[in-house]
C-alpha cells in the first residue's frame, strides 16, 4: 500500500509512544534487510551536547560548495519532519518521505510490531535509505542522543567530531560528565580521525583515553588547531600542516558559533586527509553561507526578536554571552529574555539567561501536550500567570507567531507567515526592546 504523508505522521508518532529503546541490534538487522544503505556513502559523524547541529550545517554547506552531492541527517526537526533528511541542502518532499517509510515497512516485516523499530530508528533508516537511493557523495550525520547506542552509530565514518559535551540525559547516559563523555566517545572508530571542541577536563580525559585505545588521532583546540574567538575580530582557523581559513563574518551569529565553525573546519580538514575532495576555499564558503534556523535568528526588528534553540544550561550560557555582545554593537538596549516552546525542563535556561538578561526574569512555559510560548515583555504583559508557566505574569501562547505578535505589541503585525509552532524542538524567544529615552 502506498503511504501518504498523513499516514507517515500517524505511524511515526505512534511509535514515539513506545519510548526510547537504546541499542543497535534492531538497526543492524533492519539495515541488513534493506541492503545496508548506510555503507553506500562516506559519513562525517558528529556527536555532542551543544553545537553539533550548527557544526553539521557548516560542514554540509562547505561540502556543497565543493560541488559534492550531500546528505544531511539531523534531529529534532524544528518546523517540519522532512527537515531531518536533506539532500543537496533541501529537505526531502513529503511524498518522498512517505515512500521511504513505505519501503522500510515492506522490506522489514517486523518494523511496526510492538517490539519493532522506534520513531528515531525509522527516521534514521529513512535517511540512510534516501541517501543511498539518491547517490549522495557524502553524508553529514548528527547523533540523536549519546553516541555509543544511538541509532546512527551503525555508520563507518570517514571522520568524527565531538561538539561541546555537558551533563545531560543522565537517565540514559549516566550521572556524571565522565559517564556522558564515555557514551559520546562511543562514535569513535578505528581508522577514523576525530576532532573535538573545547571540553571540560573530565570530558577531555575520557575522549583522549578512548582515542588512544583505538589508535586514532584526536585533534583538540589550543593543541592541534586554533581559532580567533573574539567577536570583534575576523574569524580565523589555523589547523595542522599550515591549513588556514579566514573570513570577516560567519553565517551564524554568536560568540559560540566560532567554536562550532572551527570544529567544522577541523572535521573537514581531517576528512580531506582521508581523500574527501574539499578544499580550504570550499570550507570558507561554507562558513559564509551556512543556514541553520533558530540560532539567534532575527525574526523581527522593532523590537529586536531573536529565536534560539538553547535547551540546557551550557547552551543558555552561550546565548547569555551573545546577547550583551549584540547590544554593544547595536547601541544601548535593555534585555528581556522571553519564553519558550518546549517539552524539556527550563529552569537552567531561565537562570542562565536571566543572569545576563537585565530587565525582568526569563520565564519558560512547559505544556502537557505539544508546545506553548510564554511571552512577557516588561511593562506590557501584566496579566495573570499562565497555567503552564506557573507564577509571575505571562501567558502560554500555542503558536509562535502569536507570541511574536505579543512581543511586538498592539497594532503590530504577527510573526513570519506560514511558520507553525515548533514540534518537539526547543525554541526560545528573546525580545530585546529599545531603551527608553
Amino acid at each position: 500500500m502506498a503511504y501518504a504523508f498523513e499516514d507517515l505522521k500517524e505511524l511515526l508518532f505512534q511509535r514515539s509512544n513506545f519510548g526510547m529503546k537504546l541499542g543497535l541490534a534492531r538497526m543492524r538487522e533492519a539495515l541488513g534487510l534493506l541492503g545496508n544503505p548506510h555503507l553506500a556513502f562516506p559519513v562525517l559523524h558528529v556527536a555532542g551536547s551543544n553545537g553539533k547541529g550548527s557544526t553539521c550545517a557548516f560542514a554540509e554547506a562547505a561540502l556543497r560548495a565543493a560541488g559534492l552531492r550531500t546528505g544531511l541527517y539531523t534531529s529534532p526537526h524544528l518546523f517540519h519532519f522532512c527537515e531531518r533528511i536533506r539532500v543537496g541542502g533541501e529537505p526531502v518532499s513529503e511524498e518522498r518521505a512517505a515512500a521511504l517509510l513505505e519501503e522500510i515497512v515492506r522490506r522489514v516485516p517486523w518494523a511496526l510490531r510492538d517490539d519493532g523499530l522506534t520513531f528515531f530508528e525509522l527516521a534514521t533508516l529513512m535517511g540512510f535509505l534516501g541517501f543511498a537511493q539518491d547517490r549522495v557523495q557524502v553524508a553529514v550525520v548528527e547523533v540523536g542522543l549519546g553516541g555509543r547506542l544511538d541509532a546512527t552509530n551503525v555508520v563507518e565514518p570517514l571522520a568524527c567530531a565531538l561538539a561541546p559535551i555537558a551533563l545531560e540525559h543522565t537517565k540514559w547516559l549516566g550521572p556524571t560528565l565522565a559517564h556522558v563523555a564515555a557514551e559520546k566517545a562511543g562514535i569513535l572508530k578505528i581508522g577514523a580521525p576525530a576532532v573535538s571542541a573545547g571540553q571540560p577536563r573530565a570530558v577531555a580525559g575520557v575522549l583522549q583515553a578512548r582515542a588512544r585505545e583505538l589508535g586514532i588521532p584526536l585533534w583538540r583546540p589550543g593543541r592541534d588547531y586554533v581559532y580567533e574567538s573574539s567577536d570583534v575580530r575576523p574569524f580565523c582557523y589555523a589547523g595542522p600542516d599550515g591549513a588556514r581559513v579566514s573570513l570577516d563574518a560567519l553565517a551564524l551569529p554568536g560568540h559560540h558559533q566560532r567554536g562550532n565553525a572551527a570544529l567544522a573546519c577541523a572535521l573537514l580538514q581531517a576528512a580531506a586527509g582521508r581523500g574527501l575532495p574539499v578544499g580550504l576555499e570550499h570550507v570558507r564558503e561554507g562558513l559564509r553561507t551556512a543556514r541553520w534556523p533558530a540560532r539567534l535568528e532575527v525574526v523581527a526588528e522593532r523590537p529586536l526578536v531573536l529565536l534560539d534553540g538553547a535547551h540546557n544550561a551550557h547552551a543558555a550560557r552561550a546565548v547569555a554571552h551573545a546577547l550583551p555582545a549584540r547590544d554593544e554593537r547595536q547601541g544601548p538596549r535593555r534585555h528581556a529574555a522571553r519564553a519558550v516552546a518546549a517539552r524539556r525542563g527550563g529552569a537552567p535556561v531561565r537562570r542562565r539567561v536571566s543572569a545576563r538578561g537585565g530587565a525582568g526574569a526569563a520565564r519558560r512555559a512547559r505544556t502537557g501536550i505539544g508546545e506553548g510560548v510564554l511571552c512577557r515583555v516588561p511593562g506590557r504583559s501584566r496579566g495573570p500567570a499562565g497555567r503552564a508557566g506557573g507564577g509571575g505574569a505571562g501567558r502560554v501562547r500555542p503558536l509562535l507567531r502569536v507570541a511574536l505578535s505579543r512581543c511586538r505589541g498592539p497594532g503590530r503585525p504577527a510573526g513570519p507567515p506560514g511558520r507553525p509552532h515548533a514540534e518537539r524542538a526547543t525554541v526560545n524567544v528573546f525580545a530585546v526592546p529599545a531603551a527608553k529615552p
